[in-house]
Parts: C-alpha cells; structure tokens; sequence
C-alpha cells in the first residue's frame, strides 16, 4: 500500500462511520473472505459495518464465522437500500467496476458515500475515491491483511478474522499453487496460522465437502471436455439440462475449468455454462505461462480479470458459443503454440 491510500483510509477511520462492505456477484472465497474479515475488524475497532452481497454464495463457505451475517440483497432488497442509502462510506472488495455486481449497481450509482476500493483486478474504473489496487496481489484477503497491517492493527487480528483471510487467499491462489502466489503470501498465511486460521479445517471445509451430485456433475463435465491438440486448448461445456439432471446447486462448478489444465501440454482451459435464467452463457478462462486470458475474455467474451484466471459470457446458444470460441482460436495459434 502506499502511503496516501493509507493516510486517506486512516482519515477516514478516525470518525465513526456507517460502513457498507460489498463482493461482487456471485461471491466466491475471496469475496466472501475478504468481505467478512475487514467487516469483523472495522465492528471490533468500534465502526458500524453491514456486508451486503448481491446474491447467495456456495454452500462450502457458510461456516465462515457470521457468514450468516451477510445480507443477500435478492432476499432483502428493503434492508440493503436503507443500509446503502444511510452509509457515510461504502466499501467495494473483490471488484473494480461497478457492473459486477448485479441488480446493486444502481443503488450504488447513486449513493453519497465515500467510497473505497480494494481490488487485484486489471484495468479499474473509477468509482472510488479512494483507491487500493494492486494487480500484483495474490487476492483481495491478502489486500485486507495488509491494510490492517498499515492500521497498526495486526495484534487485533482474532480467529475469525484470521480463518476467513486465510481462506479466501487459499482459494484465489489454488491452495498456492498459482503464479500470484508470492513469498509476501506465504508469510501472510503464515501469520494467520499463527493467529488462530485452523488451515486443514479451511482446506476440508472448502474441498472435501462435496455431494454424490457434484461429483457426477463433474463426470458430466469431464465427459464434455474437448481436447484441441493443435492449440493447447481444452474446453468444457454444461448445458442447463445437465446442470439440472445432476440438481445443480450454487459451487457446485467451482474449480472445474482447472482440470483442463492438468492435460500434458495443454496451456488454455476454459468451461461454458449455460444460464437459462439469465439468458446467457457464464464463461471461465484459465491459463499457464503468457498467455492473457484476460485480453482474450475483453476481446471476445464482455469480460477480464487476470492474465491467469478470467471469466466472460456470451449471450449466443451454448453450442453458438462454443463454435465461436473454436473460430477465434486460430488467431491466437502462435501465441499458444511458442
């Protein structure tokens, strides 16, 4: 963190405020993590804060301490407009633009709070008046320990902060497997560990929680999975039928799109799953080595994240998808094949 964003949250922190903390759509480990770490530290340092989540997250992550805390904006929309329109300052973790998070973007177009954005993301919008984003960051929990680090705050740092921190870096980074995984995270994670995050209870909790329906979804998948030799590429498709078949539950097709990049020689992965309820096609990109699946998803797919890891959609048909993503590839052969 540099020095004027720390000044500037620290001005910010120095009078009470009512805060609102928001992840983006459809929460992940990160979002989740982040979101529930700072709203535990801001409460515990003596500040009013409510987290408020465009929609539901995975099952697998609502044994985070006062998950249940969070507001499901689908669910209560009454309570998140008040809180939204009531807050002196409003917290945006995990996103840096405001057209990822859903039905809440209006809201949060027009609030008069002051805003502030803690994000690992490329290419930021500017929403926000104050700004931590660092695209060198493993995850945003790993961005939230070091703002309570520049807070002087890390002897505060309790159990339930340290095990949702240490979560959400463990998810983001693929149990610290991915290239963002630093040697600064490693002792991040470490003084988790050291302030009370349980990692093998983290690590069963997430992974190890699945259900017979899952596993045959992933069978589904897999079976699905297209091998395309000559590009490096493997991708997989989930029509809404079979996402149906197999009684698909939010999560349920977390971590999918990675086994394409276990195949010897295959550098590009992604998975598209059909979204009837949406009318759209969600897309997952993932990558090895140079390859910027973020460039490709903004090019082609309305989408972005990291040069790794990246996520699109289409509103084509599922197979129209498909077939269009397989037209492209040959444009980017000598990228995937150096």
């Amino acid at each position: 963190m540099n020095l004027e964003t720390i000044n500037a949250i620290d001005a910010l922190l120095e009078t009470p405020q009512r805060i609102v903390i928001i992840p983006h759509k459809n929460p992940d480990g990160d979002a989740v993590g982040s979101t529930l770490a700072l709203w535990h530290y801001l409460n515990d340092m003596g500040q009013q804060a409510k987290v408020i989540a465009p929609n539901d997250f995975p099952k697998f992550l609502k044994w985070l301490p006062n998950n249940e805390q969070i507001i499901n904006f689908e669910k209560d929309a009454a309570s998140a407009k008040e809180l939204i329109n009531d807050a002196t300052a409003i917290f945006t973790l995990d996103f840096n633009h405001l057209g990822r998070i859903g039905e809440l973007q209006p809201l949060l177009e027009e609030a008069s709070a002051t805003f502030v954005m803690i994000d690992h993301h490329q290419e930021p919008s500017d929403y926000a008046k104050i700004m931590y984003s660092d695209v060198t960051m493993s995850s945003t929990c790993e961005m939230v320990y070091n703002l309570i680090e520049a807070h002087k705050g890390i002897s505060y740092i309790t159990p339930e902060i340290a095990i949702c921190l240490y979560t959400g870096i463990m998810t983001d980074t693929g149990s610290f497997k991915y290239s963002s995984t630093s040697s600064r995270t490693h002792i991040v994670v470490a003084s988790l560990i050291e302030k009370g995050a349980n990692n093998t209870l983290a690590h069963s909790m997430v992974y190890d929680t699945n259900t017979p329906s899952r596993l045959h979804l992933l069978g589904c998948a897999l079976k699905n999975m297209v091998i395309l030799e000559e590009y490096r590429t493997a991708y997989i498709t989930l029509s809404q039928e079979e996402l149906d078949r197999y009684d698909f539950k939010k999560g349920d097709t977390e971590g999918f799109v990675n086994y394409g990049l276990t195949l010897e020689g295959i550098i590009f992965a992604v998975i598209f799953i059909e979204n009837k309820d949406e009318g759209i096609i969600k897309i997952s990109l993932r990558s090895e080595g140079d390859f910027s699946v973020n460039e490709f998803a903004r090019a082609h797919f309305n989408g972005g994240g990291h040069n790794n890891a990246s996520g699109g959609r289409s509103e084509k048909s599922l197979s129209e998808t498909a077939q269009y993503f397989t037209s492209i590839l040959p444009s980017y052969k000598d990228q995937l094949t150096k």
